[in-house]
């Protein structure tokens, strides 16, 4: 095998001899230096959940990559929790460290010539951004995503960090104590991993597994426990046998890989960010991927998983126990791209073939679905021309269809307000804008309105219609993604309060009553508000972001 560390100096003594010297001030030895020399992409911190436990790991994958004949070398880069970021001015910098986080890892593999990447990962922007690095520099690599948190249990009832946001609606309207609410919240998350339900985290690291870009089992592995560390092992011995045989991310995430993966995102019910993170995967592979693609999956493949928040029974521990990934296949086998390859060496097909399932709990057979279609649904209308984005298995059947007037408002914090003080009633439809990727900027996630709206009672009966994005764990009438966003003049920014909003989910359809020619009066009549940033990394986002359609990228 050709190993472009090698590459490099060849016929150049002076490079050769600087490199190891440099690398010789830290213990490497030549037999080391000689070696394939393997990047270890980490995202280990202490303040996320979800990286806490992955310097462990880091060793297990090093442990691997030794034994197979490689030297590797740690690195890392950044790691924003969503949730701890939600509900203030910190969310707007979480879908921008997805562009550092692919930038930063691109930049130490080239920088330094590594043959080959191991990217270890588990939450919501780090695990699409290590896979836009790694389609970017189309080396041999594999992703270890690092498991799942246990599930929490208060008084016999499952509980997950999202239970935390929705059950404080309970205590506004008075259901709850604040003792039991205070005791619950000490319950919700027992160990460090991803958050449990099939929120963000968890839905992209299926989608990894789903592409082929992490071994068989992955994505429903916890985060605790010896089957993680073997995983980890596992990974680091793989990454020299896609080296040795030269098998890289463009030979895996095929079109055909990412279909598999928009196919199961349907089947398991996942995050609508997943839109915009598989989109903005596959544009650094040089595939194009419509965002009405998703619609063509979702009327085909129907939501047969019922983890949270699609049901508020079932876990990724729960999928785990019922076979995982290779079970939920099984049930969509004659839709699925069978001869796609996996880092593993297997084929979809081949492990398919191997599947062991548990049907009629978490996981149900096709024909009896959690429901209909696939999960997530792309709207489009006079609102949302160039399209928008909701979880159809989160939203009551009862609002599939809604329509009401809108209470329009350019900031979360100020529809926030008024929920708190009891403004908005059954039948409304809340209007959040200017909260898109350039409007923000940073596009931030509407999650605390909606578990709040949810814990009141009212996810059944107000709708919330943004430019900006939501929660995986967030159910309800929750309308994301809208393009083009205010910002960029979209006719979400032309929206009065009292306007009548129809939803029409099973038609795909997002309208507002607004003529044609009271459109245009008002566009003319428009002018965007002034929040242009002088400095930093929101500036540059706002600069440079595309629009939701197209996956929230930067603009090159």
């Amino acid at each position: 095998m050709e190993l472009r560390s090698k590459k490099i100096v060849e016929n150049r003594e002076d490079i050769y001899w600087e490199r190891f010297g440099l690398w010789h001030a830290m213990g490497l030895t030549k037999e080391e230096f000689d070696a394939p020399l393997i990047g270890v992409a980490n995202c280990w911190n202490e303040a996320l959940p979800g990286s806490y436990h992955l310097r462990e790991l880091a060793q297990r994958v090093k442990d691997g990559i030794r034994r197979a004949g490689g030297t590797p070398f740690e690195f890392h880069t950044i790691a924003i929790c969503d949730g701890v970021a939600q509900g203030h001015v910190g969310m707007k910098y979480v879908l921008p460290s997805r562009e550092i986080i692919a930038a930063s890892v691109e930049l130490m593999v080239e920088a330094h010539q590594f043959d080959a990447v191991v990217a270890i990962a588990t939450c919501d922007k780090i695990v699409p951004g290590m896979l836009m690095a790694l389609g970017r520099m189309n080396l041999p690599s594999i992703v270890l995503t690092g498991g799942y948190m246990l599930p929490g249990n208060y008084k016999g009832e499952l509980v997950l960090a999202s239970t935390i946001t929705k059950k404080y609606g309970e205590v506004l309207t008075g259901k709850m104590s604040k003792e039991d609410y205070v005791k619950l919240a000490h319950s919700a998350c027992p160990t460090c991993g991803a958050c449990p339900g099939i929120w963000t985290a968890n839905t992209m690291c299926v989608m990894t597994e789903a592409l082929g870009m992490s071994l068989t089992g992955n994505s429903t592995t916890p985060a605790v426990g010896a089957r993680i560390s073997e995983m980890a092992y596992n990974a680091g011995k793989t990454v020299m046998r896609l080296l040795e045989k030269d098998i890289r991310p463009s030979d895996i995430m095929t079109r055909e890989a990412f279909e598999n993966a928009i196919m199961t995102l349907m089947a398991v019910g996942g995050s609508t960010n997943a839109v915009m993170h598989l989109t903005a995967i596959a544009h650094e592979l040089g595939i194009e991927i419509p965002i009405d693609l998703f619609n063509e999956f979702s009327r085909r493949i129907p939501t047969i998983c019922g983890m949270a928040p699609t049901t508020d029974k079932y876990s990724m521990k729960d999928l785990d126990e019922a076979g995982g990934l290779p079970a939920v296949w099984k049930e969509i086998e004659d839709e699925l791209n069978l001869d796609a390859l996996t880092v593993s060496g297997k084929t979809v097909g081949e492990i398919i073939k191997e599947a062991d399932g548990i049907y009629g709990g978490v996981i149900r057979r096709r024909s009896e679905p959690f429901y209909r279609e696939g999960g997530i649904a792309i709207l489009r209308g006079n609102l949302a021309p160039d399209g928008a984005v909701v979880k159809a298995s989160a939203v009551s059947e009862s609002m599939l269809t809604h329509e009401g007037e809108a209470k329009v408002f350019d900031r979360e914090e100020d529809a926030m307000e008024a929920v708190m003080k009891g403004r908005v009633e059954e039948g409304d439809v809340l209007v959040i804008r200017y909260e898109g990727p350039k409007g923000g900027p940073g596009m931030r996630e509407m999650y605390d309105i909606l578990q709040v709206l949810d814990g009141m009672g009212l996810s059944s009966s107000v709708a919330l219609v943004t430019d900006g994005r939501f929660s995986g764990s967030n159910r309800g009438g929750a309308i994301g993604h809208v393009s083009p966003e205010a910002a960029e003049g979209g006719p979400i920014a032309l929206v009065r309060d009292g306007d009548i909003i129809r939803i029409d989910i099973p038609k795909r359809s997002l309208h507002v009553e607004i003529s044609e020619e009271e459109m245009k009066e008002r566009r003319e009549n428009w002018r965007p508000p002034e929040r242009r940033l002088r400095r930093g990394v929101l500036r540059r986002y706002q600069m440079l972001a595309l629009s939701a359609s197209k996956g929230a990228g930067y603009e090159f």
